[in-house]
């Protein structure tokens, strides 16, 4: 390397130092958005075994108001990753399902599990 293509080097890592640090990425950050609103994460946890009913979902979920499970369900379904699916039974039967859109999370929820479990047992060792 020359010196002028050393100091050429210097000055961008200088310039880019003066900006500060790349913005977090507008997608990603909606994306955790959407996932860390409370009670989401739970949500989504609970459905990554199988479709679920509205009181079996509420149960997995202690502390959960049904007002609020309705009203986050149906922010999951309009971002297209949780389904609603109506049997036409007597009683009418309605049951919730991760969209191909929401199981595609199950590897990153996984991973997450995991790395709660591992961080929890940290804290109390």
């Amino acid at each position: 390397m020359t010196g002028s293509e050393a100091t050429q080097d210097s000055a961008a890592v200088d310039r880019s130092r003066r900006r500060g640090p790349p913005p977090v990425c507008p997608d990603f950050h909606a994306a955790i958005e959407l996932i860390g609103k409370r009670w989401t994460g739970a949500i989504l946890v609970a459905l990554t075994d199988g479709p679920l009913r509205f009181g079996e979902l509420a149960k997995s979920v202690p502390g959960l108001s049904d007002r609020l499970l309705s009203q986050r369900l149906r922010e999951l379904e309009d971002e297209d990753l949780v389904e609603r699916t109506v049997a036409p039974d007597a009683p009418v039967k309605v049951t919730y399902a991760l969209t191909a859109r929401g199981n595609d999370l199950k590897p990153a929820i996984g991973a997450l599990r995991e790395w709660a479990r591992r961080w929890k047992l940290g804290k109390d060792a």
